[in-house]
């Protein structure tokens, strides 16, 4: 299959502006995934930046059309892998992570750049999974006082199954859970950034994608993008919270679709 056959819909675009994540699963006939995983079983210390070159079947990892389609889609034909990886070992025994964001955590109408959280193997509730809050890209908070949240209304445990890429805003609220299983939890982060601005979309669009009226009726069952953007409410905040929301989502929708050029 090629990179065209893996874009991202408009719905799907919408949703990730929205909820600042996107899941890719990504299928090796091979055991690609199982191979990796191994690898990482095997490591004494932990690689760093050179984790690509200890573990090379990570390439064909980011190789792999469905991840280069969602990537396509999200920042244009031109994006680039950035040299800082790293990998993540949630070993049996270990505690929680605290809440924070990567990033510059400001409020932004670009999507110039995001993680990628490969997990080689499946992730259950008690192995320690990432735990993001799904809308949080847009809310900033100084790390001292997120260190003291504990559970927030919305977040959402990554109980993934095996050769998982998550998606994931640079700016998303993100910790982990402790892990209370026998078994290792391994994630390998990437970083990717756009080139270049969009002067049109990049992933499978519909110029109808806009058509459909709002509707207040079924607002919790957006499908669309015009309700999607307008509707969802992942953290089901306040409409004094919403509205301000819903117009950097579509700041975000039109930099994407190339009013930026």
């Amino acid at each position: 299959m090629t990179v065209a056959n893996h874009l991202l819909s408009d719905a799907d675009v919408a949703r990730f502006i929205v909820n600042g994540y996107h899941l890719v699963k990504l299928d090796f006939e091979d055991g690609l995934n199982e191979r990796v995983g191994a690898r990482l079983d095997e490591l004494t210390e932990n690689p760093g930046d050179a984790v690509t070159e200890t573990v090379p079947e990570l390439w064909q990892v980011l190789e792999h059309p469905a991840l280069e389609g969602a990537l396509v889609s999200l920042l244009g034909p031109g994006y680039t892998l950035n040299s800082h990886r790293h990998w993540h070992c949630k070993k049996p025994g270990t505690a929680y992570m605290h809440w924070h964001q990567d990033g510059a955590n400001r409020r932004d109408v670009r999507i110039d750049s995001f993680l990628g959280l490969y997990y080689p193997r499946r992730v259950t509730s008690d192995m320690g999974p990432t735990v993001i809050v799904p809308g949080t890209q847009f809310r900033n908070a100084p790390t001292d006082r997120m260190a003291t949240y504990f559970n927030i209304r919305g977040q959402l445990a990554m109980v993934v199954e095996a050769g998982t890429m998550a998606l994931v805003h640079s700016a998303l609220w993100h910790g982990t859970a402790p892990n209370t299983s026998k078994a290792k939890r391994h994630m390998v982060k990437f970083g990717f950034r756009r080139s270049r601005e969009n002067t049109e979309p990049t992933w499978n669009h519909d110029p109808a994608a806009l058509d459909n009226a709002l509707d207040w009726n079924r607002r919790g069952e957006a499908e669309d993008v015009e309700n999607i953007l307008a509707f969802s409410n992942p953290l089901n905040v306040a409409q004094t919270d919403h509205y301000k929301e819903r117009a950097i989502r579509r700041q975000c929708w039109d930099r994407m679709m190339g009013a930026a050029a």
